[in-house]
């Protein structure tokens, strides 16, 4: 069994998948395996993966199931003792695994590592560090200070962690990182914030976070309403401290004001509409007098429309 299994979900990825792989093929780290989930692709990425050694490849044939549930079929198919996520358009360090492996000795179930942003300049993407500590407490210390705590390629996680809480990626909408990552760190026994860089992601326009169309937009703030109302139910059945859930519902209703905040005036009247129906301003918590002044202008802008 390998210590690491590596999950790439792709739909028509060729431009970027040679690339993506040659990276993992240049690793100073041994014990590993590649899993490809090409996702209905009609382009040439199937004979390009099949170039590769160490590679196992899983082929969804009747449809496109989309990302969500491509990588929950990568964690199922997976014989790994930890998993790492990776976007075929992006690349990893060949010193990365070897750096975090220490890590994977001690059994700390998310290991967080950080990420160089490549577009039309370099951006080291900075967020807070901290030894091995409880999953919690990790996420508390993340959660308004690193704006990449959703991201699954940021993280070495631990098989055992998906199976023991029965959490997946949410099938068929946007942002399902955002839907799971903050909670399954918050359940975790134990989680770091390295210093340790390592993945490099390239910005392009195809990004779900680069992507301008308009609809789609409308799309990715419904579908975190969506996320937001799970987890309120989800909050329910589990065993953590009144403070993280109060932190994971202001983390999410934050994430929400802002996309809120890009709409068009007509469409912001509505979704301004759906957060007042919510209570949604009463997760926000008044810590300093800046948060004061925010607050008191967000509930006084809502209560306009």
């Amino acid at each position: 069994m390998p210590k690491l299994s590596i999950i790439i979900p792709f739909n028509n990825g060729e431009k970027y998948l040679e690339k993506c792989l040659e990276s993992i093929k240049n690793i100073r780290y041994e014990d590993y395996e590649i899993i490809l989930i090409d996702d209905f692709s009609k382009d040439n990425s199937k004979e390009i993966a099949r170039k590769y050694k160490n590679t196992k490849y899983f082929y969804s044939t009747e449809e496109t199931i989309g990302v969500g549930n491509a990588r929950n079929l990568g964690i199922e198919k997976s014989t790994g003792k930890y998993i790492m996520f990776l976007d075929v358009d992006d690349t990893i360090e060949n010193n990365l695994l070897k750096k975090l492996d220490k890590f994977m000795v001690q059994d700390v179930e998310m290991i967080k590592y950080k990420m160089k942003i490549i577009g039309e300049k370099e951006v080291y993407a900075d967020g807070p560090i901290f030894d091995i500590t409880d999953g919690e407490d990790g996420f508390n210390k993340l959660c308004f200070e690193d704006k990449y705590i959703d991201s699954p390629c940021l993280y070495l996680i631990k098989k055992e962690l998906f199976e023991r809480t029965n959490m997946k990626f949410e099938k068929n909408v946007f942002h399902e990182d955002f839907g799971l990552i903050p909670i399954l760190l918050a359940n975790a026994r134990t989680t770091v914030s390295t210093d340790i860089y390592g993945y490099n992601y390239f910005q392009s326009h195809n990004s779900i976070m680069r992507n301008e169309n308009y609809s789609i937009q409308l799309e990715k703030i419904n579908d975190k309403f969506i996320l937001y109302d799970n987890l309120k139910l989800e909050l329910k059945n589990m065993n953590l401290k009144s403070n993280t859930c109060e932190n994971l519902l202001e983390y999410y209703t934050n994430s929400i004001i802002l996309g809120v905040n890009d709409l068009k005036k007509d469409d912001r009247k509505i979704f301004m509409k759906k957060i007042k129906e919510k209570s949604m301003l009463n997760n926000l918590k008044v810590r300093n007098i800046k948060q004061v002044i925010k607050k008191w202008y967000l509930k006084y802008m809502y209560t306009l429309f």
